[in-house]
This record gives C-alpha cells, sequence and structure tokens, in this order.
C-alpha cells in the first residue's frame, strides 16, 4: 500500500529528524537520491547537459546540491536562478565548486533547447495557486523542448495537498519525492503532471493517519473473498441487482455481468429487463415482484438504466442491507433517505454527477476531486467512490481516503460504469466494508479494463468478461 500525506504533517517530521541530524545532512539525502534518479535517466552523465530550475526554497537547494554531483561525474550543469539574490546559498557554492554555472533567467531559452536534462527546483510542496508569470516562461520552454524533465518533490505549479492545478505547472516525464508521497502526486489533474513518481526514503519517521491510500496487488487479494469448503451460494452472498428500463435494459445486463464476476454466490434481478436477463445469464435469480419480494439479499445494487423509476429507488433504500446507488439512482434517491440508513450506502458518481448533487459546475469537481469526494461523504453519510482517471474512495467518517489508477482511458465506454456497479454491490454482498469493496472492485475494474483493451477500444462487456483474469492477477503477485 502506497500512503501520502499532508504538507503539514511532513514538514512536522522533516524538523523532527533535522533536529537529530547534522546540519544539512537531510538535503544532502534528498540530493543524493535526486541525483542518482537524474544519472539513471539519463543513462549517461559525462557530456550529459543539465539545466537547473532554481527558485528560493529548499527546492532550489536539492537541485542544486543534486547538480553538484551531476557536475562532478562529467556533466555539463547550468543553474538558472529565478530569485538569484534569495538562492539556496550552501547549494549555490556547492555547485560552483564542482565546476558547474549560473546563468540569468534571460539566457534560458538557449539553455534549455540544448538541455538533455531540466531539473524542476522552483516550487517545493507548500506552492499555491500555479506558476507566476517568470516561471511560466521556463516551464514552457522545458516542455517545448527535448530535455527530459524531473522534478523536484512535485512538479512546480501543482497543489501538494489536493491534487489541484490552479493555473501553469511543470510537466515532468519524472518526479523524485521524498520521504513519502504527497496526496497530488496520485490524484488528477496534478498526477497528470507528475510523469513517473520515483520515492527516496530520507528516513521520514511518518505518524498513523496519512491523508490518502493507494491500494497494490497484496492490499487487493487480502480484501478478496475466497470460499471455504463449507460455502454454498448463499453463505458467500447474494446480491440484488435493480436495474434497467425498457429504454435502457443493456444497463441490466450489464450490471449482472458485473455482479456475477464480483464473489457473490448468486445474483437476483429485479426490473423491466429480466428477458434480456436471463436469454444473456440463465444462472440469474429474476423476478419482477419488485425488491421487497424478490427474496433474501445482502446487499442491493439500484439505479444503472432506471429511468425514472424513483419507486424502486426508494424502496431499495428502505432496505436493511448495504446499498450500491449509481447513475439514475443517484438523480431519484431522496438526500434524506440516503441520510437516514443505518446500513452502509455506496454511492458511485462521475465527475457531472456528482456536481449536480453538490450543485456545483463539473470543472469544479474535475478540478479539486479530493475535497468533491470527502464532501459528498459528509453531505451524504455515505462512502463515495467519485469514478475518473483517479478513481477516489471517501467514507463519511473521514480518514484517509483511497485513490485508484489501475484503469486505462479506454474505459471511457458506455456502460462500463454499470459493470462497476455489479462488482462492487458482488463485494458488498460477500461481506466487504463499503469502503473496501469499492476500492477493490475500482482496482479489478481498471486492472480488466486495461487487459481487454490492450492499446485498443474496448466495450464494457469485454470488460466484465477479463474481471476473472484480473482477479488471479491480483492473487498471483
Amino acid at each position: 500500500m502506497r500512503s501520502a500525506y499532508s504538507v503539514e504533517t511532513v514538514r512536522a517530521a522533516e524538523r523532527a529528524l533535522m533536529a537529530r541530524l547534522p546540519e544539512g545532512a537531510l538535503m544532502q539525502r534528498a540530493a543524493a537520491g535526486l541525483a542518482a534518479a537524474c544519472a539513471e535517466l539519463l543513462g549517461r552523465v559525462y557530456g550529459s547537459r543539465v539545466v537547473l530550475l532554481v527558485g528560493s526554497g529548499d527546492n532550489g537547494g536539492d537541485a542544486l546540491y543534486a547538480g553538484a554531483r551531476l557536475a562532478r561525474r562529467g556533466a555539463g550543469v547550468t543553474a538558472v536562478l529565478l530569485t538569484p539574490e534569495r538562492a539556496h546559498a550552501g547549494g549555490l557554492a556547492a555547485l560552483r565548486r564542482a565546476g558547474g554555472a549560473v546563468a540569468a533567467a534571460e539566457s534560458a531559452d538557449g539553455l534549455i533547447g540544448r538541455a538533455d536534462l531540466v531539473v524542476d527546483g522552483i516550487v517545493g510542496i507548500g506552492g499555491k495557486g500555479g506558476l507566476r508569470p517568470e516561471a511560466e516562461a521556463l516551464a514552457r520552454l522545458a516542455e517545448r523542448s527535448r530535455a527530459a524533465v524531473v522534478a523536484v518533490d512535485l512538479p512546480s505549479g501543482v497543489e501538494a495537498d489536493t491534487g489541484e492545478v490552479r493555473g501553469a505547472a511543470i510537466r515532468a516525464d519524472l518526479t523524485v519525492t521524498f520521504g513519502t508521497y504527497k496526496p497530488g502526486l496520485l490524484i488528477d489533474p496534478a498526477r497528470e503532471y507528475a510523469g513517473v513518481v520515483r520515492l527516496v526514503d530520507i528516513g521520514l519517521d511518518l505518524p498513523a493517519g496519512p491523508e490518502l491510500h493507494a491500494l497494490q496487488h497484496a492490499d487487493v487479494a487480502r480484501l478478496l473473498p475466497v470460499p471455504g469448503a463449507e460455502s454454498d451460494k448463499y453463505r458467500r452472498g447474494v446480491v440484488g441487482i435493480a436495474a434497467g428500463s425498457a429504454r435502457y435494459p443493456g444497463a441490466a445486463v450489464l450490471a449482472v455481468s458485473g455482479a456475477l464476476r464480483g464473489g457473490a454466490g448468486a445474483v437476483r434481478y429485479v426490473g423491466p429487463a429480466g428477458a434480456a436477463v436471463i436469454a444473456r445469464f440463465p444462472e440469474t435469480l429474476v423476478s419482477d415482484l419488485g425488491p421487497a419480494k424478490a427474496g433474501r439479499v445482502q446487499a442491493w445494487v439500484v439505479g444503472p438504466g432506471a429511468g425514472e423509476d424513483a419507486a424502486t429507488v426508494a424502496e431499495v433504500l428502505g432496505a436493511d442491507v448495504p446499498v450500491l446507488l449509481d447513475a439514475d439512482g443517484l438523480r431519484l434517491a431522496e438526500r434524506d433517505a440516503v441520510r437516514g440508513r443505518t446500513a452502509p450506502t455506496l454511492m458511485t458518481p462521475h465527475a457531472g454527477e456528482a456536481a449536480a448533487l453538490l450543485g456545483v459546475r463539473r470543472e469544479q469537481v474535475e478540478g479539486a476531486r479530493l475535497a468533491a469526494v470527502r464532501e459528498l461523504a459528509a453531505v451524504y453519510r455515505a462512502t463515495v467512490l467519485l469514478k475518473g482517471s483517479t478513481t477516489l474512495v471517501a467514507d463519511a467518517g473521514g480518514g484517509a481516503a483511497r485513490v485508484n489508477a489501475t484503469g486505462t482511458s479506454w474505459l471511457a465506454t458506455a456502460g462500463s460504469g454499470d459493470v462497476l456497479s455489479g462488482l462492487a454491490g458482488s463485494l458488498l454482498a460477500a461481506g466487504l466494508s463499503a469502503l473496501d469493496a469499492g476500492s477493490a472492485a475500482a482496482y479489478l475494474h481498471g486492472l480488466a479494463g486495461r487487459f481487454a483493451a490492450n492499446g485498443a477500444p474496448v466495450g464494457a462487456h469485454d470488460v466484465a468478461e477479463r474481471i476473472p483474469a484480473a482477479w488471479r492477477d491480483v492473487h498471483a503477485r
């Protein structure tokens, strides 16, 4: 599991460590890791041309000390100082002793144009509000150049705690971050600017209580249900699917397809698309008597393709079992009905649906995804899975949110979310908490999307069919 900590927590840990170390030792650790990553990216250090973009903070000091190490190995290193009078004095002296050069920002165009590597040490993890004009000009030069761009700790211009990008920012090929991940390195839109992220251990003693977790294969493998010798279909859990309509029967079929592959022992379907469901999946238990008379279930999925069937949504929300609320169900559900539930609720909106629920513009949700998912969870007293290029899952009670990036852009296809809903609902019925069910389902769904697409367009049914392969892959590592 990868964990990301807030700027405040990181700074407190750095202060505590610096109090125990000789002066400057922590910066030297960071610089050594940064220089090693730069050397690996360059391949051959001797004779390479390196440009350091240096701001006034410790990030600039890290870049200068790393540049000195590269210069001692034969690289031609030039530091472009944005505020020469405030550059890190020790780092600047070290660079000059190693044979590095210093240049004014006015000469950056030619330097960056000839560089093999550009190191972004403009702004550190405390930066807010995008780059200032002089730094923005350097960022544009780096973006247009043939040079590889390495960001120090975090790309300058992105916000470490939130993943927001409120203006111009550096686009890095590699980000070398120190001590721990920062939330902005794992959450879009900032994640898009970070490139590959490499974590350098500098010895921080971090407390419990990170801001964000990113599950990995081993974490998901521990969560997934495995039937025992005494298991039967009912002991494994039964998930109810209340989805589809005369206009959208395919939503029901796709939600059932995800549910059948999600770990529960049986799937009950309730709704007007029973004929389509049974034709595609004859193992489904189909009923047309409504949720209350469909038979016992351990969790419900309601909403995909439901059209205007508010009565079914309300009936399912009244059940005393976990409920996954998706698609039309999000629009039709009464807020108080969701807030008043005692059993767990998992809501799965995309950015547009989240914006409608919060009464804001879609762009506001997309630009501040972590804040949006936490606000929704608090307002509805539910667990919320916010779909997107990085899927976020947050509990109503606060605590660390979870982020998932296993997916592929090919998953942006009709019906993909219906498959995810069925999968997550099945995991709920198998006994996982709403947070675990949403997190594990997003992880498997993303992997299945990658396997199904393999670089080409993919349909939602293809994704569902690859869920078993994703499940096996998680357990195989």
